[in-house]
C-alpha cells in the first residue's frame, strides 16, 4: 500500500513506516506527554486502510487483465465475458470507494498524533520543567516598586480602560514613548538577527488552513485561531506558521542550507481557556506584536540550531538587562509540533516570579514532513527540519523592562542597548 497521505499536502504527518516498524517508540513518546490519543485505534485503521486498498489494487488488476483477454474474444464468448467484468467493475468501484474512506479515517486520526519527543526533553508534566540557569541579580529597589499595570497607568503609556471600550477585554492601546519603545526593540532585534545571518520578512497575518495543519496548530489548537470563514483564512497567533509555509512544496539545495529568516507581525490568539489569568494590564492579551526566528536546516543540524536560537533569545535579554532562567520544558506541556523546547522566563518583581517572555523550539521533521519541505541529498530528496524561536515578543518585554527599570521619582530607564533607538533615556511621569 503507498504511504497514506494528508489530504492538504500528500505527505504524511510522521513518518507511517514508524506506526508499523516501531509503535511503541510513538507510545512511549505520547506516554512522556501525557497525551490519552488512542494509538491501538490509529494502528488498527492504518491496517485496515493498507488492507482494503491492497484488495482493490488485486481487484483491479484482475480487470485490467480481463479487459485484455475480451480483445481477443469475438462473439458469445465475447459477450459472456463482458457480462462478467461489469460485475467485476462494479466491485472495483466500491472497493476503490472503501480504500478512500479509509485512508481518509486513518489520515485525519494519524493528523492528532503529536510529533516525537527529544531524548533529552524533560519528562513530567505541565509546570515541572528543569531550570537550566538563572542569570542576572532580581533588583533591590530600595523603595516601594509598582507592578505593570500600575506603571503603564501612571506612565500614562498604556490604556487597557479605553481598549475594553472599543474591542473588549484582553486589549490596549499604547501610548506616546510606549509606541517608540516598541518600534525601537522590533529594529534592535532585527538588527542582532541580521548580524547573525537571518533574513528579515514581514509575512502575510491571514493565512489559509492548509498552513495551520502544515505547522501542526491544526487540528490541536484550532480552538485558540481567529477564522474568517468567509474567505477560508485564519488569522496567525505567530509568524512561524507564515514562515513555515513559505518554502512549502519547494526542494533546497544542499548548500543553501541552513535557511535562516526574522518575521516581524502582529498575532492574535484567542486565549482560550484562560478564564481569570492575567486580567490586569497587557501581558495575556488577544493581539500582540513579535519578532520571530525561524529557521530550515539538514536533520544533522538541528540540535545544535536550537542551542544557537537559544543563545540568541539569552543575549538578547542580556541586553536589555532583566534577570531571566532559563526552562527545559517537559514533554506533558510541549505543543504538537515540539521535539524540543526552551522557555526563557523573566523576573517580574511585582509577582516575585519569573514569567516567559520567549521560547523555541526544535519541531525536527514535524512541520518539514506536513508541508513537504526537502533538500537535495547525494541523488534523492529528504525532508528537512526546522526550528523556530521568539526574539522579541514586544509586550512582555515592555513589561519586563517597566517593572525590573522603575526608578524611585516613577519614571522608567531605558537599556542602554535600546537608547540609540529610542533617542530617550527614560520615561517619565506626565
Amino acid at each position: 500500500m503507498p504511504r497514506p497521505v494528508c489530504r492538504y499536502h500528500g505527505e504524511t504527518v510522521i513518518d507511517p513506516r514508524i506506526l508499523r516498524e516501531d509503535p511503541d517508540l510513538v507510545r512511549g513518546a505520547l506516554k512522556r506527554r501525557g497525551s490519552d490519543i488512542d494509538l491501538d485505534r490509529i494502528i488498527a485503521l492504518e491496517q485496515k486502510a493498507r488492507t482494503v486498498q491492497t484488495e482493490a489494487e488485486t481487484a483491479r488488476a484482475t480487470q485490467r487483465e480481463a479487459g485484455r483477454r475480451i480483445a481477443v474474444l469475438s462473439g458469445a464468448d465475447k459477450q459472456s465475458a463482458i457480462d462478467e467484468v461489469q460485475g467485476l467493475a462494479d466491485r472495483v468501484k466500491s472497493l476503490t470507494a472503501e480504500a478512500e474512506a479509509a485512508v481518509a479515517e486513518f489520515e485525519q486520526a494519524w493528523l492528532t498524533v503529536p510529533n516525537l519527543v527529544d531524548p533529552t526533553a524533560v519528562a513530567g508534566q505541565e509546570g515541572e520543567g528543569e531550570v537550566l540557569r538563572e542569570v542576572g541579580d532580581h533588583p533591590d529597589f530600595g523603595f516601594e516598586s509598582l507592578d505593570y499595570a500600575t506603571l503603564g497607568e501612571s506612565l500614562d503609556i498604556v490604556d487597557t480602560e479605553r481598549a475594553a471600550k472599543v474591542s473588549g477585554s484582553r486589549f490596549g492601546y499604547l501610548k506616546g514613548k510606549a509606541v517608540l519603545l516598541e518600534f525601537a526593540l522590533v529594529r534592535w532585534a532585527l538588527d542582532r538577527l541580521m548580524a547573525a545571518g537571518h533574513t528579515p520578512m514581514v509575512p502575510p497575518v491571514l493565512v489559509r488552513e492548509e498552513a495551520l495543519v502544515g505547522t501542526g496548530f491544526f487540528p490541536a489548537d484550532r480552538d485558540q485561531v481567529y477564522a474568517i470563514p468567509e474567505d477560508d483564512l485564519f488569522l496567525v497567533g505567530t509568524s512561524e506558521v507564515p514562515l513555515a509555509a513559505y518554502h512549502s512544496d519547494e526542494i533546497f539545495e544542499a548548500e543553501d542550507l541552513p535557511a535562516r529568516y526574522a518575521g516581524f507581525s502582529t498575532c492574535f490568539r484567542r486565549e482560550a481557556g484562560t478564564y481569570g489569568k492575567d486580567t490586569t494590564g497587557i501581558f495575556r492579551v488577544h493581539q500582540f506584536d513579535k519578532v520571530e526566528m525561524f529557521v530550515f536546516c539538514q536533520p544533522g543540524d538541528s540540535a545544535a540550531e536550537h542551542e544557537r536560537l537559544l543563545g540568541i533569545e539569552e543575549s538578547l535579554v542580556q541586553e536589555l538587562e532583566v534577570p531571566y532562567r532559563v526552562v527545559n520544558i517537559p514533554a506533558g506541556d510541549l505543543g504538537a509540533s515540539a521535539a524540543k523546547k526552551y522557555d526563557i522566563e523573566a523576573w517580574f518583581p511585582s509577582q516575585g516570579r519569573y514569567r516567559e517572555v520567549t521560547s523555541c523550539s526544535n519541531t525536527t521533521d514535524y512541520q518539514a514532513r506536513r508541508l513537504r519541505v526537502r533538500y537535495r541529498s547525494d541523488g534523492s530528496n529528504e525532508i528537512a527540519h526546522t526550528l523556530n524561536g521568539t526574539a522579541c515578543a514586544v509586550g512582555r518585554t515592555i513589561l519586563a523592562l517597566l517593572e525590573n527599570h522603575q526608578q524611585p521619582d516613577g519614571s522608567v530607564a531605558i537599556p542602554a542597548a535600546l537608547r540609540p533607538y529610542t533617542g530617550f533615556d527614560s520615561i517619565d511621569p506626565p
